[in-house]
């Protein structure tokens, strides 16, 4: 259902996805750039349907009741307890994700390393930490709005050179378009 429903979203609007999912690949951390409109989610969850993708996306706990909550689970998102307690404190979101990562045989989860819509200079690397905790690589995967376009770019194996591997991120984030420029990676 969601499939067709991203098919018609992408016929209507004269998106199409380029590329695809890398082969036999079942966890990642996806990393969706660059991230400058509220539409961005529309369009990446839709690529991600049409690509196969069984991504995911975490969100507090609390927002996880009633029908929002059903809604959430069922485009992907799984609740995440912030007050849960490892040991003499709160464990945070990036132990709680790379937990996820490890307990599991397949999972994609998608952040956007930018963590907000306006344009931010520094990404925050907290996904490459998760990437690097759970040994598993970072796909990026994208939206260029000037083509029309949603596919996966590089995927990158985490190996502790944190600066220059996001540098490399960065680098190719800026060779597409954001739904609002002034708001991407410069």
């Amino acid at each position: 259902m969601m499939k067709l429903l991203a098919k018609f979203v992408f016929w209507i609007t004269g998106w199409k996805v380029v590329g695809g999912w890398p082969e036999g690949l079942k966890k990642a951390v996806l990393i969706a750039i660059p991230h400058t409109s509220n539409w961005d989610l529309l369009y990446a969850r839709a690529a991600f349907y049409l690509m196969d993708v069984p991504v995911r996306f975490t969100i507090k706990k609390e927002i996880m009741v009633g029908p929002l909550g059903w809604l959430i689970k069922a485009l992907g998102g799984i609740a995440i307890d912030r007050k849960k307690v490892t040991g003499k404190r709160k464990q945070t979101y990036t132990e709680a994700m790379i937990n996820m990562l490890k307990e599991r045989d397949e999972l994609v989860i998608m952040v956007t390393p930018e963590g907000t819509r306006s344009y931010a200079p520094r990404w925050k690397t907290g996904f490459y930490h998760i990437a690097l905790g759970a040994e598993v690589p970072v796909v990026v995967g994208f939206l260029d709005y000037k083509k029309k376009e949603a596919g996966i770019g590089p995927l990158i194996q985490p190996n502790g050179m944190i600066d220059e591997q996001i540098q490399e991120m960065m680098a190719f984030g800026r060779t597409v378009t954001g739904k609002y420029p002034e708001k991407g990676i410069r």
